[in-house]
């Protein structure tokens, strides 16, 4: 498995992961570029991987990979990963990559079916609360 360390001008190695990540891997594994240009949850592949942030990215392609590496902010989920309704109580939960939602552009991740339902239904208040507590609840 090849590697590579994507990082931004001015980013130091010291800088705290603030993506959740089960063994170092982002997502479980998932490519995060096909939520958005395949529509689904794919299992990514570590012959097309990169570390970018503190954990490693798997994609199903060279192509989805290069799609990450030319701008990772497009494609890497809202608040880290981790669930977005346990981020609007103001607390960390995983994020499952069966359980997801690109709205506006943005990748959100849930926790389970119930906290999915709510936030389809209550996304706005959910939204503003959740941005009020990341990414503070990282050093809480």
């Amino acid at each position: 498995m090849a590697v590579f360390l994507l990082s931004a001008p001015g980013e130091t190695r010291a800088e705290s992961p603030i993506f959740s990540a089960r063994d170092g891997i982002a997502l479980g594994g998932y490519d995060v570029v096909a939520f958005f240009e395949q529509q689904r949850a794919i299992a990514g592949d570590q012959d097309h991987a990169l570390m970018w942030k503190g954990v490693v990215w798997h994609f199903v392609s060279a192509q989805n990979q290069s799609r990450f590496e030319a701008n990772p902010r497009a494609y890497a989920p809202v608040f880290g990963g981790y669930c977005a309704y346990a981020m609007s109580q103001g607390y960390l939960a995983p994020g499952d990559p069966q359980l997801w939602l690109v709205e506006e552009g943005q990748l959100y991740l849930l926790n389970n079916s119930s906290v999915h339902r709510v936030w389809q239904q209550e996304r706005g208040d959910l939204l503003v609360q959740a941005q009020g507590h990341w990414p503070a609840v990282l050093r809480d």
